[in-house]
């Protein structure tokens, strides 16, 4: 296989072939800590494409894992080569900014089943990929700008994997939803997508205190700061690792990778807007309808919040008859007894639940549902949710915290996670499976998602707003939900109105 940069081998298992760990950017250590990524530079002979690439630098059980050389991507393909240039999906992962690789997600379901050629890029996270300081070029956008190499990269090599370079498909989930609705944004990206799939993520998110984690001291917050705010928190993470006012840039740059994982938690959810790459918020964007008008897929799950609200709980953080009320005096502040009147514990298993249903309310489908609003005002739209109520429990929720189709739980439906099959699907689950991988596969080849067997995509419209619901035959099937009824929608506008 002969690149723009050099000759790469990968494999073939007779269903598809794989090309893993390769580099398509310089490495972004020493002097290129915090630029903009460099296009990678020819390699001489053939370099090996059977292992994935080192994920960026991120904390794993408490130990920090991966590296600062990581602007690695695989690639999957079909095994038979075919006749026609076939689509590319772009897969950015999720994980909050702060960790996660491409390498994670096996996309030989996808690529194998819909006829594709599937990308899954690493980009830089945490500190390395969204610090911000006064006078640094690039502040709060290098993990995005990596994601932009990773696109132009497809642009240049896509034929050599059989690949459409005219027909590229950027799909992302949670904090990769949240980056491809915010390329949709950036001029940057003009020329690069053509369609657009996100999943739990989406430009006009916001968490209420306390709705993303159930704590006291967790603050509202998007995830767009402003680039003064993300300046001012890059400038407080330096001073907290000693560097001098005035000299932030080249102490921190200096700094060992142990001295700056001591800061990089502060750097999730920071992607900076009134930026070269994000002008506008992005957020703002979406309803002024500065965006790229490509066909899109936008959805999330139904229960969002249950897993975020059960981790804390087996964290020592519990939602209780005791701190409810409070949790929602921090969140909403004099309109509490409205919510609170809303969301009666009596009407709920336990104050767990009821506060992850606030979450899944307000911070996750209401807000997706505006999204889609404002995109399909000027673009076609397909909105689906999510809602298979037995998905597999991915961060073991405990048994007496039904963990339904929690924040990336449809994943497994989609991809093989750390190459492996989820065992736990049933017959019925496998089939939603299929029919989700032909919808976002038809979606790619030609705008328009359809599967074998599954009920027809109708288009979402300011007027008919169609949201399709994504869950198996037992549990009544894919067919369409009322999703601001199920997700009491119009009781949250007028609230924030």
């Amino acid at each position: 296989m002969k690149l723009d940069s050099g000759r790469i081998k990968g494999s073939n298992d007779g269903t598809v072939r794989t090309y893993s760990g390769i580099r398509y950017a310089q490495p972004p250590v020493g002097e290129l800590r915090w630029k903009e990524p460099e296009r990678v530079a020819p390699w001489r002979g053939v370099a090996d494409a059977t292992k994935p690439g080192r994920p960026c630098l991120q904390e794993e059980g408490g130990k920090v894992t991966g590296g600062e050389d990581c602007l690695f991507l695989d690639v999957t393909t079909p095994a038979k080569p075919s006749r026609k240039r076939l689509p590319v999906m772009v897969w950015l992962h999720g994980g909050g900014f702060l960790d996660g690789s491409g390498s994670m997600y096996n996309a030989r379901r996808m690529a194998g089943q819909g006829d594709v050629v599937v990308v899954t890029p690493n980009y830089r996270l945490g500190a390395f990929g969204y610090l911000a300081l006064p006078g640094l070029p690039g502040s709060g956008t290098f993990g995005l700008a990596d994601q932009l190499e990773a696109l132009k990269w497809v642009q240049r090599n896509a034929a050599a994997f059989g690949g459409d370079p005219g027909n590229v498909t950027l799909i992302g989930q949670s904090a990769g939803g949240i980056s491809t609705c915010a390329l949709l944004t950036s001029p940057a990206a003009r020329g690069l997508i053509d369609k657009a799939v996100m999943q739990s993520g989406t430009c006009t998110l916001n968490w209420p205190a306390g709705t993303y984690i159930p704590v006291p001291d967790m603050p509202p917050f998007t995830p767009f700061p402003s680039l003064k705010t993300s300046r001012d928190i890059g400038l407080a993470a330096a001073k907290q690792l000693g560097c001098a006012a005035g000299k932030e840039l080249a102490c921190l740059r200096a700094k060992p990778v142990a001295e700056l994982m001591k800061v990089n938690g502060g750097f999730g959810n920071n992607l900076a807007h009134g930026t070269p790459l994000l002008p506008l918020d992005p957020a703002q964007a979406l309803r002024t309808g500065a965006f790229l008008r490509v066909p899109v897929i936008s959805g999330a799950a139904k229960s969002e919040g249950n897993g975020f609200v059960a981790g804390a709980a087996q964290a020592g953080i519990p939602v209780t008859t005791e701190n409810y009320p409070t949790l929602m005096k921090n969140a909403f502040g004099e309109q509490a007894g409205k919510v609170l009147r809303e969301y009666p514990l009596t009407r709920f298993s336990s104050p767990g639940q009821a506060w992850a249903t606030v979450s899944s309310d307000r911070a996750w489908a209401c807000p997706t549902l505006e999204a889609g609003e404002a995109m399909a005002a000027r673009t076609t739209v397909y909105a689906y949710e999510f809602a298979d109520a037995n998905a597999p429990n991915l961060f073991g929720t405990p048994s007496d915290f039904p963990p339904g189709a929690q924040h990336a739980s449809d994943l497994p439906y989609l991809f093989d996670l750390d190459g492996e099959r989820w065992d736990g699907l049933t017959p019925e689950q496998w089939r939603l499976a299929e029919h989700m991988i032909g919808y976002w596969t038809s979606f790619a080849h030609a705008g328009k998602p359809q599967a074998a067997g599954a009920p027809a995509w109708r288009a979402f419209t300011p007027s008919g707003q169609t949201v399709l619901s994504l869950k198996p035959a037992s549990q009544g099937g894919i067919g369409p939900v009322d999703l601001s009824d199920e997700h009491r929608c119009a009781f949250w506008s007028g609230l924030d109105g």
